[in-house]
């Protein structure tokens, strides 16, 4: 009877449907070396935050770059392109939720270089302070975000940084 019931369902229920109904996450396009682990690190870091990760993994990261123009100073090992915006590096998922909510005028974030303890980059205890930037098509940039170390060793978000 359950067989039936669920043939009948799914005669009723297109299944495109069903799978935009358990796609409600933002995917995100992530281009990555084949062989760097902080970059699968950081792809858990999204899925255990609800995103839906496209992982494409490249021999060819600069021609990605020179693709999207992330400007220079800017770049970091991974790049990904979500909702039109470019995330380069260790950007931390509560800050691309946030570029997504309020949805400024900007090309992208960035966390430059590896800097360790960022989503992707733990490595024990050790944390280092970190910004995340953002910038626009002509390379501008400017502080999005900026974390440092509290006492008990956990990332905090210096308030008067952010917008």
């Amino acid at each position: 009877m359950r067989s039936l019931l669920l043939l009948l369902f799914l005669q009723v229920v297109p299944m495109n449907f069903l799978l935009a109904a358990e796609s409600d996450n933002p995917e995100i396009k992530v281009y990555r070396d084949p062989d760097c682990q902080c970059c699968h690190k950081w792809i858990n870091h999204l899925k255990q935050n609800k995103f839906n990760v496209l992982d494409l993994p490249t021999r060819n990261m600069t021609s990605v770059k020179e693709a999207v123009k992330l400007p220079k100073k800017m770049a970091s090992c991974h790049t990904a392109i979500i909702d039109g915006y470019i995330i380069e590096g260790h950007v931390p998922a509560d800050d691309i939720v946030r570029l997504l909510t309020d949805k400024p005028d900007i090309t992208g974030l960035s966390v430059p270089q590896m800097p360790v303890g960022t989503p992707g980059m733990e490595m024990g205890e050790r944390k280092d302070p970190f910004i995340v930037f953002q910038f626009d098509k002509s390379g501008k940039y400017s502080i999005y975000n900026r974390y440092t170390v509290d006492k008990d060793n956990q990332y905090q978000q210096l308030e008067n940084d952010t917008h």
